[in-house]
């Protein structure tokens, strides 16, 4: 198996994460890419039309994407349980699944108004309007962080993962002060080691 692969996406993260998990990492071949949402890798563009990392590729030569497709298709090629079967433990980890994916493109959204935007066409309401979803999520977060303790499946992975990715490109951003409780469960979600083993870098 092979994936196109970037050091700092949040969602390669989660996918490895995934496979950490499941005993899988080892398999997968990490190729490296240039994936941006202005200057787009024309060699996933040959396999991915998004461009996109991550960008996956079975051992039989299916291309899958995106994060949510591909960690779905190695727990059940690990016959794992980070998806639940049935019932509210599924819609429950699929609607975490939805949120932790929603803050990381959000402040994914963020970042590069702040980075790859010219200055003097940058809009503080666009910014301040992606970053309120992170809030909003961590608010949420905040209220319900017991429901995420003693589990591992593909919502709280997402979760640790759009945390870890506040950490590595908001270092300013002090979201445990205002989170408390979500900060204490992904301190000890954090020691994971997948989680340990995915940390991002530039």
């Amino acid at each position: 198996m092979k994936i196109y692969f970037s050091p700092a996406s949040p969602f390669v993260r989660k996918c490895l994460v995934a496979a950490h998990e499941l005993g899988l990492a080892d398999r997968i071949e990490k190729l490296p890419s240039a994936a941006g949402p202005v200057a787009r890798d024309q060699t996933i563009i040959a396999s991915n039309p998004l461009g996109q990392v991550p960008t996956f590729f079975t051992d039989d030569g299916q291309v899958l994407y995106d994060s949510r497709v591909i960690c779905e298709y190695l727990n059940i090629l690990g016959g794992g349980a980070l998806f639940p079967a049935e019932g509210k433990p599924r819609w429950q980890a699929l609607t975490e699944q939805s949120l932790g994916d929603g803050m990381l493109g959000a402040a994914l959204l963020a970042r590069y108004e702040t980075v790859l935007r010219p200055e003097a066409l940058r809009w503080d309401g666009w910014y301040e309007g992606q970053m309120g979803k992170v809030r909003d999520g961590l608010a949420l977060l905040e209220q319900n962080t017991a429901a995420l303790a003693q589990r591992v499946d593909i919502g709280t992975i997402t979760i640790g993962c759009a945390l870890g990715y506040l950490d590595f490109r908001y270092p300013d951003y002090d979201w445990r002060a205002g989170f408390p409780a979500v900060a204490a469960w992904f301190a000890a979600f954090n020691q994971r080691p997948s989680m340990q083993a995915t940390l991002p870098h530039a």
